[in-house]
């Protein structure tokens, strides 16, 4: 309850100072009130045109979220399994790391045109951040229960799935948390630079041409509600893999108990 009120106290001290700058300034085309923003927003949410807007941007958040999660785990466990595949693909991650933005759009653009350049662009930008989580994760794993679970002599696949995956899920969990911010805001700048039709970024674009500056912070109040929404389901299912965790240790250790009495 206490942290709720905290951040409900930060948010309230956001709003005031967005309030104070707007008297200061006194001119909505440069800083629309939050009552113009606020009035904005209630006409985005209340209308199906642009709700299917908004679902429309998730779908391409988390269709390419989730592509990128696969491969990106494909190829952070065969690096760790193969020294020789971590060598050949580490160029390219490191290429995906520093290479600009704005430099890979523009590419994808000439060659891919407005509808795949945001799915392949928010690609590019978590596949790296995946990767390198997923192999932090099996770098983490003890060595000894590694040891251990080779003597039961299952399939590989088996070993994947049911020993592997589960002890590097908090690291998978994590690098969702990292990459839907990050791909959301790339995902939405691409859109933008590429007019991608039926998308936020779009929207953002046709709002600064018409001089719309309440619906360009309205949209941008809507980004941050679904960032906010999807980490928050993502710490959810964190705080409950790590009471899962706890409650395991609990009965591993009271099963010791009663063996050595």
């Amino acid at each position: 309850m206490k942290k709720r009120w905290i951040y409900c106290m930060s948010i309230a001290f956001l709003l005031m100072i967005w309030l104070l700058l707007y008297i200061v300034i006194d001119h909505h085309l440069i800083l629309p009130s939050p009552l113009q923003v606020f009035t904005s927003l209630f006409n985005i949410m209340t209308q199906i045109k642009y709700i299917k807007i908004i679902l429309y941007s998730t779908i391409r958040l988390i269709t390419s979220v989730v592509i990128a999660a696969v491969i990106g785990i494909t190829c952070g466990m065969l690096s760790s399994f193969n020294q020789k595949f971590q060598l050949f693909i580490k160029p390219y991650v490191t290429i995906l790391r520093t290479i600009p933005v704005i430099s890979i759009v523009v590419i994808l653009l000439i060659l891919l045109g407005f509808t795949w350049t945001p799915y392949v662009i928010t690609f590019f930008m978590i596949f790296p951040i995946v990767y390198q989580g997923t192999l932090q994760g099996m770098r983490a794993i003890n060595p000894e229960l590694i040891d251990v679970i080779k003597l039961e002599e299952r399939h590989f696949i088996h070993m994947i799935f049911e020993f592997y995956i589960p002890q590097i899920k908090p690291y998978i969990y994590l690098t969702f948390l990292q990459s839907f911010g990050l791909g959301l805001k790339v995902l939405v700048m691409a859109e933008y630079l590429s007019q991608t039709k039926h998308s936020i970024g779009n929207r953002l674009y046709v709002a600064k041409i018409n001089i719309m500056y309440d619906e360009i912070f309205a949209w941008t109040v809507i980004l941050i509600l679904i960032a906010i929404f999807i980490e928050w389901m993502i710490e959810f299912r964190m705080q409950k893999l790590k009471k899962e965790e706890d409650e395991k240790c609990m009965k591993l250790s009271s099963k010791k108990v009663i063996s050595q009495n």
